[in-house]
C-alpha cells in the first residue's frame, strides 16, 4: 500500500499527520510513504528527516495522485476536493456533521472516510483525546487574553487581586475538554462552574479537583442563570460524529455581560452557540451583541510540535494496521477502527452522521 502525508493547508495549521519516526516504522514494513514537500516544517520536522526515515518527499499532486491511504490532520478543504481520487481511504479528523459538501464529495468518489474523532474504545475516544486535552488547556488562556479591555473584553483580570473577585468561568461539558479547561481555570484562580447533563462525570471531576470547582447539572433554567453571571464561557460539549447541541441561542446570548467571552471549542462539530461560526488563527474573534466569540476550528494547531507528537502517538498504531493489513482486513480485525468509518462505498456508515444529516444509514458498509 502507498501511504500519503499531505501538507495541511488550513490557515495557520502547522501540524502534520505523520512524524519521521512513524515513516521509518512503515518503511521497515516495506511500505512506500509519500510526504509532501514542507509537510512537517511547521512541527519542526525537516524534509531531510523524512527522506532519512525512508519517505519519498514530493509534490502535492503526486501525494494525492498515488496514495491509496491519505493520512492527514484536518478535513480536506474545497481546494483539495479535486485531488481526492475514487476509492481512496482518508484517515483524519473529518468533523462531517456540519459539512454536507464534503460528505457529498466523499460519497460521490467512494472515499472510505475514517474519522479520528469517531474512533471509540469502550467509552474512550483515544484519537480525539490528545487534541481535546490541548484545546481544553488552551481555552481558558485564550479567554483570559480576550477579557482585556483593549481587545473588547470586560476588563476583568481572571485571577482577581486581594479584595477584588476573579473572573467567573462557566464550562459547558465535563469530558476531556471540560476537565482540562476546569483544571486551568481553577489553577488561574477563576471562580469555575462546570455544567454537564449527567452527574457521573461531574462527580468524578469534583473528586479529582478536590472541590476547587462548582458542578451543576445542565438544564435550561440552570444554564440561563449561569450564563448571565459568566465572564468566560467555554463550550466543551460533544456528540461523536454528530452535530453539537445548541445550548446558547440568540436570546440567551442577549442576557450575557457585555465584554464576556465565549470560547467555543465544539465549533468543529457546529458549535454550541447559535451565533458561533468557524474562524481562523489569523482572525480568531468577532463580536455579537457585545459578546466576544473565539471560534477557531483548529485550536491545537497553534502549538504544533506538542500537538503533532501527542496526536501521532495515538494515531500511528491504526495507520500501521490500515497500511500493513490493508483497509478491508484492518476493519474486520478491529471493531473500534470499523466503528470510526463515516463514509464507505458511496454510503454513510456512521449512525450519528446519518442522523445529523437526515440521511439513511448504510449499516453494512463499515466492514
Amino acid at each position: 500500500m502507498i501511504v500519503g502525508v499531505p501538507r495541511e493547508i488550513k490557515t495557520h495549521e502547522y501540524r502534520v499527520g505523520m512524524t519521521p519516526a512513524g515513516v521509518a516504522e512503515l518503511a521497515r514494513e516495506g511500505l512506500k510513504v509519500l510526504v509532501e514537500t514542507g509537510a512537517g516544517e511547521g512541527s519542526g520536522f525537516a524534509d531531510e528527516e523524512y527522506r532519512q526515515a525512508g519517505a519519498s518527499v514530493c509534490g502535492r499532486e503526486e501525494v494525492f495522485g498515488q496514495a491509496e491511504l491519505l493520512v492527514k490532520v484536518k478535513e480536506p478543504l474545497p481546494s483539495e476536493y479535486g485531488l481526492l481520487r475514487q476509492g481512496q481511504t482518508l484517515f483524519t479528523y473529518l468533523h462531517l456533521a456540519p459539512n454536507r459538501p464534503l460528505v457529498e464529495l466523499l460519497l460521490r468518489k467512494g472515499v472510505t472516510g475514517i474519522g479520528y474523532e469517531t474512533l471509540r474504545k469502550g467509552e474512550e475516544l483515544p484519537l480525539l483525546t490528545p487534541m481535546s486535552e490541548v484545546a481544553g488547556r488552551m481555552a481558558p488562556l485564550m479567554g483570559a487574553y480576550y477579557l482585556q479591555r483593549f481587545l473588547g473584553g470586560a476588563g476583568v483580570l481572571p485571577t482577581g487581586v486581594p479584595g477584588v473577585p476573579p473572573a467567573r468561568a462557566l464550562i459547558l461539558g465535563a469530558g476531556v475538554v471540560g476537565f482540562g479547561a476546569a483544571r486551568v481555570c481553577s489553577g488561574l484562580g477563576m471562580e469555575t462552574i462546570v455544567m454537564n447533563r449527567g452527574s457521573g462525570r461531574l462527580q468524578r471531576l469534583d473528586e479529582i479537583l478536590a472541590g476547587r470547582v462548582r458542578t451543576v447539572v445542565l438544564n435550561r433554567d440552570a444554564l440561563a442563570e449561569e450564563l448571565a453571571k459568566a465572564d468566560l464561557v467555554i463550550g466543551a460539549v460533544l456528540v461523536p460524529g454528530g452535530r453539537t447541541p445548541l445550548l446558547i441561542d440568540r436570546p440567551a446570548l442577549a442576557t450575557m455581560k457585555r465584554g464576556a467571552v465565549i470560547v467555543d471549542v465544539s465549533i468543529d462539530q457546529g458549535g454550541c452557540a447559535e451565533t458561533s461560526r468557524p474562524t481562523t488563527h489569523d482572525d480568531p474573534v468577532y463580536l455579537v451583541d457585545g459578546v466576544i466569540h473565539y471560534t477557531v476550528a483548529n485550536m491545537p494547531g497553534a502549538y504544533p510540535r506538542t500537538s503533532t507528537l501527542a496526536l501521532t502517538n495515538a494515531t500511528h498504531p491504526y495507520v500501521k494496521a490500515l497500511a500493513v493489513q490493508g483497509v478491508e482486513d484492518a476493519l474486520r480485525a478491529d471493531s473500534s477502527l470499523a466503528g470510526a468509518v463515516n463514509t464507505r462505498r458511496g454510503g454513510i456508515a456512521h449512525p450519528a452522521l446519518a442522523e445529523a444529516l437526515g440521511e439513511p444509514l448504510a449499516e453494512t458498509l463499515a466492514t
